[in-house]
């Protein structure tokens, strides 16, 4: 995917592997020279802040709400995903994830994730196989689930050994668009079906890329099947088919996509960091992998402390960086710092944590400090 010489025009278009290649059953996206941006670690991570609102919170809304879940909101852990709201919409509460404007649903890679009711097609059906096997598996367990259901809601494991499958398999029915959860953490998500979506499953997934582009560009084919759990081949075709809506971009870890019309959030003078933010485990802003990762966090052994084996900490961004992590237990929030900070930094952090809109507090969150 890397770039010819910047200022000539190209065509976005596919072309097989050669033969013999180990890659020869994968299509790869080839373009011969194109007008190409060229972008700096400082302006990646400025556009990514900006488009998630981590500079600035949105004012309290259904609109904002839908900014702040563009690309999803992951609720792998309880209750992320309202934190994850909360870094990016002004006066969030311990009950904004059950705003009327939002639903869970089993999103990328078949985790827990809180989307915009209206958008529920592009993080499902988005992700409906292409294989037919496959598909009639998905449709045929959807037209199960729902004969089944009758109307009615349940947990997935009493649905699906009522039914004689394994309840995890009920989740591959997720990407007809017809199944909606509910997860709080505790117990097993309850599950319903909702009618069919009114958009073609391409069209879904030309939108999912979008949303991936806007929210961690510039983005790849294989970072895009990488989060959505999309095989390479479907996620190569579905860029292609984007055609003429990309805009190839040489950073420094590589080359990449963006979308044309997000050219000039690029380009643009970044606007001043917020002073501080906590991020949950499995926020968008460093949900990541592979060079990505050491995009956002140069330092190797700090990327080992935040990216860990188990279950990720949360990331505390200090004006626009990455400068530690977090865990809760209870009212406790210790902060492992990577660097020393200022009295005004150390007020910030302590106000994000005390602002933290959590359910099961049972007096103010008091702030441990670490290394």
């Amino acid at each position: 995917m890397a770039g010819d010489d910047p200022g000539e025009l190209a065509d976005v278009h596919l072309e097989e592997a050669p033969s013999g290649n180990e890659t020869k059953h994968c299509r790869k996206i080839r373009h011969v020279a194109t007008a190409r941006l060229d972008v700096t670690r400082a302006q990646v991570l400025s556009f990514r802040r900006t488009v998630q609102a981590l500079d600035e919170r949105l004012p309290p809304g259904a609109a904002s709400l839908r900014r702040a879940a563009w690309a999803g909101v992951q609720d792998s852990m309880p209750r992320a995903a309202l934190l994850s709201i909360h870094a990016r919409v002004e006066g969030t509460r311990s009950s904004t994830w059950e705003d009327p404007s939002l639903v869970q649903v089993w999103g990328p890679r078949f985790s827990a994730f809180v989307v915009a009711r209206q958008d529920v097609a592009v993080f499902t059906l988005g992700r409906h196989p292409d294989d037919p096997k496959a598909r009639g598996r998905a449709e045929g367990l959807a037209d199960r689930l729902d004969a089944f259901l009758a109307g009615r809601t349940m947990t997935y494991g009493e649905a699906g050994h009522a039914m004689g499958v394994h309840p995890n398999e009920l989740r591959y029915a997720t990407t007809t668009g017809r199944i909606l959860i509910r997860w709080e953490g505790a117990r097993q998500p309850t599950i319903w079906m909702i009618p069919p979506p009114g958009i073609a499953m391409m069209d879904a997934r030309l939108e999912l890329i979008r949303r991936h582009l806007q929210v961690f560009g510039p983005a790849t084919p294989e970072s895009f099947s990488t989060w959505a759990g999309v095989k390479p081949p479907r996620s190569i075709a579905a860029f292609a088919a984007l055609g003429d809506e990309l805009m190839p971009v040489r950073t420094p870890i590589g080359d990449g996509w963006v979308l044309k019309r997000d050219e000039p959030a690029f380009r643009a003078p970044g606007g001043p960091a917020a002073p501080a933010r906590l991020l949950p485990s499995g926020d968008s802003y460093f949900l990541l992998q592979g060079a990505d990762r050491e995009l956002l966090v140069p330092d190797a052994d700090r990327r080992g402390s935040l990216w860990t084996s188990r279950v990720w900490p949360g990331a505390v961004l200090v004006r626009g960086e990455v400068a530690g992590t977090w865990r809760r237990a209870g009212a406790d929030v210790s902060i492992g710092s990577w660097r020393r900070f200022d009295d005004a930094e150390r007020a910030a952090i302590e106000g994000e944590a005390a602002s933290l809109p959590l359910p099961d507090l049972r007096g103010p969150i008091r702030v441990r400090w670490g290394g």
